[in-house]
């Protein structure tokens, strides 16, 4: 359920965007985003920090795009979320003695640490990726086009590129009787 908590702003900007136009679904996609950062602060009692950026990143970029009708700001959030990811993950390189992706999964899975490392550079590259193939998409096609890119290519992609994870992730986990129970 969690998970499609987190994909409600992007299914609302598209639908909204069908049938009511860019401006109508930025107007949306804020409102949604604000909506999710104070579900997120009932639950949690706090707010986290990358939630927080796509939020204001949101609201501002998206503000943008409202006053002054110009749907590029909108379409920039995603390159700079993207962008704010790909660095994060490949940040952690260097800062800390576990990478985000173990962080993030090693409670889950057991993996050697130059697994860890290219799983997690894997994914930095993935989120730079992302992002620019996102500014081409910007310059290069209409905003039609830009929206069915965010909605089907981005989730596609996404999706396949999990899949691809789970399978070479699969070849590497060590097994660990504690993390089993």
């Amino acid at each position: 359920m969690a998970a499609l908590f987190e994909f409600l702003p992007i299914v609302l900007f598209f639908v909204v965007y069908k049938l009511e136009g860019i401006y109508v679904a930025t107007g949306v996609l804020i409102v949604v985003s604000l909506i999710q950062l104070g579900v997120s602060w009932l639950r949690e009692h706090k707010i986290k920090k990358m939630p927080l950026i796509v939020t204001i990143l949101a609201v501002v970029l998206g503000g943008i795009t409202i006053a002054m009708h110009d749907p590029v700001f909108i379409k920039w959030k995603f390159s700079v979320v993207e962008w704010l990811f790909g660095l994060v993950f490949l940040s952690s390189h260097f800062i800390g003695k576990k990478t985000l992706a173990e962080r993030a999964m090693n409670s889950q899975i057991s993996l050697p640490a130059p697994i860890w490392a290219r799983l997690n550079l894997t994914w930095s590259l993935f989120f730079l990726m992302l992002g620019s193939v996102n500014t081409w998409v910007i310059y290069n096609l209409t905003t039609e086009q830009w929206v069915d890119f965010k909605f089907y290519g981005v989730l596609g992609a996404t999706f396949l590129f999990v899949i691809g994870q789970v399978i070479w992730l699969g070849r590497h986990i060590e097994m660990n009787p504690e993390k089993e129970s």
